[in-house]
């Protein structure tokens, strides 16, 4: 069997179509037309109130931050098993990250280590939706709200994921998201800030576009802002695809249902869970090796690899990664977060872009259990 790759996106002649429309028409009067939509639709699939395209969830997670009033002095508690994007903006502001543990099941923010985390500088917490999970989101907006601490969620890996009716990105003052090639919606790359906070939402607009108040045409900017903007080519794209968002994640769901097919009767994995009352979009479909099986993630990525079947490795715990191991929060975090280096040695993403079908699951599966 020829390559096959570990994610990429479902594009269809409709998304073509306003692409090429956006080329040859959004522009001069129109310039804005595909973003307005876009946002527009967006807002209405998670049913809030305000959208804001952006050029990354970093960017979104960023000017949340900064909009929010979060600088230096003030700590951020932000999931210790993500990616780097989920924290860096917290060193952009000039605060400083705090790490915490993951709950064994979800691999989401634990919400008792949560509260471990907060000291009197605490701010501001960043939970993540890993690989489309979602957190307890009782408990940590409970905790949130007895401690006076903003709340902003890195849905980033989550569209289409629900917790009790709610959707992923909804839960926080804030929620950001990611379009990147990889994930289960794109617009190649970009990203989408959400929120209900009228207030938030007018100072994410001033701060993305170099510090103009609303309205400006005279260029006489009031604060040093940023470029925080999306192409209408990007927009146009989205919108496509967020008008096609059931049909996506109905897809994710379905590959996943094909690998807990294929390796049922596999002992020592664990796959993604998924809690009653809750929908995981499954943006990764991710394993877990038992430890007893003797394999790390590395070792069974690079045998996979070998065979032309692209994996990721379970994120890393930022405390661990170079950029931030050196800090004191990483020493406490590397002492305190038993699960995060439990499990994340032993995981590994499998294949789960939209070009799968189960021919193709299944060989991947019986190379796995060989292993």
């Amino acid at each position: 069997m020829n390559h096959i790759p570990v994610s990429g996106p479902w594009i269809t002649d409709k998304e073509v179509e306003y692409v090429a429309d956006a080329a040859r028409n959004a522009w001069y009067e129109n310039a804005n037309i595909y973003h307005v939509r876009f946002e527009k639709a967006f807002a209405e699939y998670l049913d809030v109130r305000r959208a804001v395209a952006l050029p990354s969830c970093t960017s979104a997670l960023h000017l949340s931050l900064l909009a929010l009033g979060v600088g230096p002095g003030d700590e951020v508690v932000v999931s210790d098993v993500t990616w780097i994007a989920s924290a860096a903006p917290i060193i952009y502001v000039g605060a400083t990250p705090v790490f915490a543990d993951m709950d064994e099941k979800t691999w989401c923010m634990s919400a008792s280590s949560f509260e471990e985390c907060i000291t009197r500088r605490t701010k501001a917490v960043i939970p993540v939706d890993l690989y489309g999970g979602v957190p307890d989101w009782d408990s940590i907006l409970e905790i949130a709200r007895r401690h006076n601490i903003a709340v902003i969620e890195d849905a980033a890996e989550a569209l289409g994921s629900v917790y009790k009716g709610k959707k992923a990105g909804a839960f926080g003052d804030t929620g950001a998201f990611s379009f990147h090639g990889s994930k289960t919606m794109t617009t190649g790359e970009g990203g989408m800030l959400v929120t209900d906070n009228k207030e938030l939402f007018d100072r994410v607009l001033f701060l993305r576009d170099h510090g103009r108040k609303p309205g400006d045409v005279m260029f006489f900017n009031a604060e040093v802002g940023y470029k925080y903007k999306m192409s209408s080519m990007q927009a146009a794209l989205g919108l496509a695809q967020i008008e096609r968002a059931d049909e996506l994640v109905d897809k994710k769901r379905q590959i996943f249902s094909w690998y807990q097919k294929a390796l049922a009767d596999t002992e020592g994995i664990t796959l993604n869970y998924e809690p009653k009352g809750t929908k995981n979009s499954f943006w990764m479909v991710s394993i877990i090796l038992d430890q007893k099986i003797g394999i790390k993630k590395e070792d069974l990525f690079y045998k996979m690899q070998a065979q032309g079947i692209s994996c990721r490795p379970f994120f890393f715990p930022l405390s661990a990664i170079p950029a931030f191991c050196e800090t004191e929060e990483a020493q406490k975090a590397r002492k305190r977060n038993v699960v995060s280096y439990r499990v994340s040695p032993y995981g590994l993403n499998l294949p789960c872009g939209m070009n799968m079908d189960e021919e193709k699951v299944r060989y991947v599966c019986r190379l796995l259990s060989k292993f």
